[in-house]
C-alpha cells in the first residue's frame, strides 16, 4: 500500500502561481510512476502531469511551459509548480503513484484525496 496526501491547493487569480506537493509514503527514488491529474465539475480525469519510471517527463499540452512537475527523492514528496494560471485550471488536482512505468490503459493503482484548486478571473 502507498498513502499519498497532497496540499498547496487553494484560491488564486488568474496569472498566479501555486505549488501543489504529494508526500508519498514509500520511496519516490526509482523504480515507479508518479503523475498529477485533475478533474473539473462535470469534466472526466485528465492527466496533467508525470514523471515515468525512467525519467521521463510528460505534460498535458495545455499546461507545457506554465506547470513543472519534479520530486525531492529525500522527502519522498512529488511537487507541481503551476504558473500563469487560467480560470480553466480550476479543478481538484490528484497525485497517483504506480509501482513499475506509467500505466497506459488503466488507471494508477495508488491515489491521494486531492487539494482544490480554484482561478478567478
Amino acid at each position: 500500500q502507498v498513502q499519498l496526501v497532497e496540499s498547496g491547493g487553494g484560491s488564486v487569480q488568474a496569472g498566479g502561481s501555486l505549488r501543489l506537493s504529494c508526500a508519498a509514503s514509500r520511496s519516490t527514488y526509482m523504480f515507479n510512476c508518479m503523475g498529477w491529474f485533475r478533474q473539473a465539475p462535470g469534466k472526466e480525469r485528465e492527466g496533467v502531469a508525470a514523471i515515468d519510471r525512467d525519467g521521463t517527463i510528460k505534460y498535458a499540452d495545455d499546461v507545457k511551459g506554465r506547470f513543472t512537475i519534479s520530486k525531492d527523492n529525500a522527502k519522498n514528496i512529488l511537487y507541481l509548480q503551476m504558473n500563469s494560471l487560467k480560470p480553466e485550471d480550476t479543478a481538484m488536482y490528484y497525485c497517483a503513484y504506480e509501482p513499475g512505468y506509467c500505466p497506459t490503459r488503466r488507471p494508477f493503482n495508488y491515489w491521494g484525496q486531492g487539494t482544490q484548486v480554484t482561478v478567478s478571473s
